[in-house]
């Protein structure tokens, strides 16, 4: 199922969307395709599978954490992309990726290969707007760009231009990680692009508990669970149960 179709049939349920975060290669890449399955079959409305690099700017100490170690597990985004092709998931798959390690790639092999893994989505939080057109130009994978609360209107205005699936609206200026309390600027921003456009708004960046997934229920139409999830994961915490937890708080009582 692609990622709009998505969106459009948990509308009718009056759902959001919960966008559960792994990192690709943590705790081992063989583990990391076996949680890929059971965060699909727990509940999560789409996955988001993230790419290990060096020098991940936009994320905190328990995604660095993971990226490291799934560095020194000595996984590459080829061999990431090979395990993707044996899977079959029910639910889109989206990629997140730095730029560095996809110019690496190769954009035509990229272009095949993204398609043959099953990938719905691409996220690319170093890209520039201006130039996606330039680097990726294939049918059938969404770009999802970020929208902060540094984001000038015209800014917000371009990034929905361009945007074919939903808008990744950073919660907080600064890096990913569990946080007690949301902003409360958030919510006013979240207003401010649903003003500009009618295309669905997925928060992330510090989104850990169903208190704040419920807090955003009336307000945007999906959430992303990183850190906490990758938490879980590292404390062999119950994944499932979690997931479920999650999502129970994205349906109306």
């Amino acid at each position: 199922m692609k990622i709009n179709e998505t969106f459009d049939l948990l509308r009718k349920k009056n759902e959001m969307a919960l966008i559960v975060c792994l990192t690709a290669g943590f705790p081992t890449l063989e583990k990391s395709m076996e949680y890929l399955q059971l965060v699909s079959e727990s509940g999560a409305d789409m996955i988001e599978i993230g790419i290990p690099f060096s020098d991940p700017i936009a994320d905190g100490p328990t995604i660095q954490y993971a990226s490291h170690n799934a560095l020194k597990n000595g996984v590459t985004l080829t061999s990431i992309l090979e395990e993707l092709k044996k899977i079959k998931l029910s639910v889109p798959l989206i990629l997140m990726s730095y730029f560095n390690p996809l110019l690496a790639y190769g954009n035509m092999k990229l272009s095949n290969d993204l398609e043959e893994a099953g990938i719905n989505g691409i996220i690319v939080p170093d890209l520039p707007v201006e130039e996606t057109s330039e680097w990726i130009s294939h049918s059938g994978i969404s770009i999802i760009f970020l929208v902060a609360p540094t984001s000038t209107e015209s800014r917000i205005r371009l990034v929905a231009e361009k945007s074919d699936s939903f808008l990744y609206c950073v919660s907080i200026a600064g890096t990913t990680g569990t946080r007690e309390k949301l902003s409360p600027d958030l919510i006013p921003f979240v207003k401010k692009i649903k003003k500009i456009t009618d295309k669905p708004v997925a928060v992330g960046f510090g989104i850990s508990t169903p208190q704040h997934i419920s807090a955003l229920r009336r307000q945007a139409e999906g959430v992303i669970v990183g850190s906490r999830v990758i938490e879980a994961v590292k404390r062999g915490e119950d994944l499932a149960a979690l997931v479920e937890q999650l999502k129970a708080a994205t349906k109306e009582n």
